[in-house]
């Protein structure tokens, strides 16, 4: 089997979904995950570079940010769309109004999230969305490990918050 088939289709889903997280657009999304995909395939036919990677997921991820960022400058097109993809936990026993309060719940915090800088936003994305480790966020966004960790507390304290704020908003 070869590294593409192996390592870099497989996330190709998880590159598409950071892709969008950052460029707000679908179609931008798409062209960066294609760019990145075409740039994959041929680095993992040269033996001399392919050799030199140790972590392709990271490597792709790494990728994506920057195009991701790069078609962001190039356009200069400002962040406006929601968070697609959100882990929904439903379970068959929920009744219809435990479901559409946590559907609220779901939309309240990508709403929250929208507003959060950048850096916070990203970090929090890749560790609670996309389930990756520290490790792995901080070689994805260039970032020391203490730098991941510092933006993903300062996120979900903020997200937290906020919710304790419109919680409070709502008993009154």
């Amino acid at each position: 089997m070869s590294i593409f088939q192996q390592h870099i289709f497989p996330v190709r889903n998880k590159l598409y979904r950071f892709a969008l997280r950052i460029t707000g657009s679908t179609h931008e999304a798409e062209d960066v995950v294609q760019d990145v995909l075409t740039k994959a395939w041929k680095t993992s036919e040269e033996p001399e570079t392919a050799g030199q990677i140790r972590n392709w997921e990271a490597w792709c991820m790494t990728l994506t940010h920057n195009r991701s960022l790069d078609r962001n400058r190039s356009r200069n097109i400002r962040r406006t769309s929601a968070l697609e993809v959100v882990p929904e936990t439903k379970s068959s026993s929920d009744s219809p109004a435990v479901v559409l309060e946590q559907q609220d719940t779901i939309e309240r915090i990508k709403t929250m999230m929208q507003q959060l800088p950048e850096k916070h936003r990203l970090v929090m994305h890749l560790r609670d969305i996309e389930e990756m480790t520290y490790d792995e966020i901080a070689q994805t966004l260039d970032m020391t490990l203490d730098q991941v960790k510092t933006n993903l507390h300062r996120a979900r304290k903020a997200i937290r918050e906020q919710m304790l704020v419109k919680s409070d908003m709502n008993i009154l």
